[in-house]
């Protein structure tokens, strides 16, 4: 096994390459690590939040298997032995994976080359990231488009122009790149020319990902959450099977929201934009925007009450979602008033 990719999120390691069209097999570590502005991993972890999340992105990853969806997901490792959740005995960071080959579009310039995706058939990564929409929060890159005209109120269902937190009259999706060095948003006929989708292919994709966003939807606001947005991937499967892949349903995938309070690591981006460091990141961005962190100090520790809370948000969002206690943690509710008076005050 060996160190595929490591993120701020998780880690990535491989047991079993995937070649041609056979996948291979491979393990995600969730960790407790968390990055904020493009700054890398932060100096604090959020204890137990890897686990939480590996929790949640298993549960959805079953309910999707029993409505039919295939998924990457293989279980959940315990000891060195694969499970499912209900066979868990205790919470556990590293979720088996099936692997499909990551293939990247060659750069030319400023452009990029995708024609290896017609020539491609199966057990490869879709170079594709949907984005599906229920709400339009602040700070939606929605708002920015709309003002440069790339979309119109009438593409997402509406007569005027939105409102901050307005909720959409149904689900707006959207597409994206997935291999570039920055992702850009991009119509679906372009997305289907650069990925090789056939038309059936596309609308499947569509559809699966509407109907990852209902189930999810269906789960958290049982709860009393609201679900803003989220992101699905996919890929082919041996036999060119569309299997969704990464994760879906946490916190990290997902805009989840109680009473337009957020929750997620979005808690640690707000206390932190109350800092001075906060503010010399601003500046040295402006100032330049390729080298800007050479310009800022290392980043000051939040107060341990806040990385508590936060850790217990997500242990109370694991034991909710998945309706069984693998934490000890106050209640979802109790943790939300805690949140509430911490950024009020």
């Amino acid at each position: 096994m060996y160190l595929f990719k490591k993120g701020s999120v998780k880690e990535v390691y491989v047991l079993k390459e995937p070649q041609g069209g056979s996948p291979g097999e491979g393990r995600f570590v969730f960790t407790d690590g968390y990055s904020v502005f493009d700054w890398g991993q932060m100096p604090q972890r959020i204890p137990e939040k890897g686990k939480a999340l590996c929790l949640i992105g298993a549960y959805f990853f079953e309910e999707l298997g029993k409505r039919g969806i295939s998924t990457h997901y293989l279980g959940i490792e315990e000891d060195g032995v694969v499970k499912s959740l209900s066979e868990l005995k205790a919470p556990t960071d590293t979720m088996a994976v099936r692997l499909v080959r990551v293939i990247e579009p060659k750069r030319e310039g400023a452009s990029y080359d995708y024609s290896v995706f017609k020539e491609l058939e199966h057990n490869f990564l879709i170079p594709l990231e949907l984005i599906y929409r229920n709400f339009l929060p602040e700070g939606s890159s929605v708002f920015k488009r709309l003002e440069a005209g790339s979309l119109s109120p009438k593409d997402l269902g509406l007569q005027d122009f939105p409102r901050p937190g307005e909720r959409l009259p149904k689900p707006f999706l959207d597409v994206s790149t997935k291999l570039e060095a920055t992702d850009r948003y991009i119509s679906f006929q372009e997305a289907k020319e650069l990925s090789g989708l056939s038309d059936e292919e596309l609308e499947k994709v569509k559809e699966i990902t509407f109907f990852v966003n209902g189930l999810i939807t269906e789960k958290v606001s049982a709860k009393g959450l609201q679900h803003e947005d989220g992101k699905v991937e996919f890929a082919f499967g041996e036999g060119r099977t569309l299997m969704v892949v990464d994760v879906v349903g946490t916190p990290d995938e997902c805009r989840f929201t109680f009473e337009g309070m957020p929750l997620s690591k979005e808690l640690l981006r707000i206390l932190y934009r109350r800092t001075d460091w906060y503010k010399q990141i601003e500046e040295a961005k402006r100032a330049d925007p390729v080298n800007w962190k050479q310009r800022v100090g290392p980043p000051p520790p939040l107060p341990w009450e806040a990385i508590g809370l936060v850790s217990d948000l997500y242990k109370a969002l694991a034991n909710e979602i998945t309706g069984r206690e693998w934490f000890k943690a106050p209640s979802l509710k109790q943790v939300l008033e805690r949140l509430k008076e911490l950024l009020e005050g």
